[in-house]
């Protein structure tokens, strides 16, 4: 019986094929080594929002409002370039100026244990109309690091953060794949009050990345 050899140049060209194909595969499925939050702070003023207020809140009914505006207490543009930070540890998912009513958006995600069950649990957050950003996209993250500061949109807003947080990884910037109520969104003064102290575990969480789709030509991860 004659013993079949692959033919080296076809071999070379189809491991090529291969890899090509792998790198150009979506991050979805992916985990990445991110370490657990110890704690949730407040994205401004930290850690506990000195020096602003929240001027809207979470209104999942109409007219919705999916997460809160904060403001510095001095009112119209005083704020206007303050920092805003990372609320804990954790990895910067996407991070972009996509334009329209949102410019520039930094969206980071967090893995932590939930007290009351114990069960490991992941929360994203968005972070919109920002001046500037500071981070990028796939950069991990500590609690209390700046990530941007406070903006305007190019003027289409007075100086405000627009802050958001969602159990629902899948969400991204496509608020409609999920419904309208507290299993998918989370009120963040709330879940930030409930979760400020958590007990810090050494070993890494495996955190899913890559769950939600593209925005108009934006990846994250």
């Amino acid at each position: 019986m004659t013993r079949w050899r692959p033919n080296p140049k076809q071999w070379i060209t189809g491991c090529l094929a291969l890899i090509v194909c792998l790198f150009a595969l979506p991050a979805s499925g992916q985990t990445l080594k991110v370490n657990f939050a110890d704690g949730f702070d407040f994205p401004v003023g930290k850690p506990n929002a000195d020096g602003y207020y929240k001027s809207r809140g979470l209104r999942l009914r109409s007219p919705k409002h999916f997460g809160e505006d904060w403001n510095g207490r001095a009112g119209g543009n005083s704020d206007l370039g303050d920092p805003v930070y990372a609320i804990a540890e954790g990895v910067v998912t996407f991070a972009y100026n996509v334009r329209g009513g949102w410019g520039n958006v930094v969206m980071t995600r967090h893995a932590y244990r939930d007290p009351a069950s114990g069960q490991v649990k992941f929360i994203d957050t968005l972070n919109g109309h920002l001046d500037r950003m500071l981070v990028r996209t796939g950069q991990i993250i500590k609690r209390g690091q700046q990530i941007g500061t406070i903006g305007t949109n190019s003027g289409m807003y007075p100086a405000h953060l627009h802050f958001e947080m969602r159990h629902n990884i899948r969400i991204g910037l496509h608020r409609d794949v999920a419904p309208d109520d507290m299993v998918n969104w989370a009120d963040p003064t709330q879940f930030i009050n409930r979760h400020r102290k958590l007990n810090r575990e050494w070993r890494p969480a495996a955190m899913p990345i890559g769950t939600y789709k593209e925005y108009k030509g934006f990846r994250g991860l």
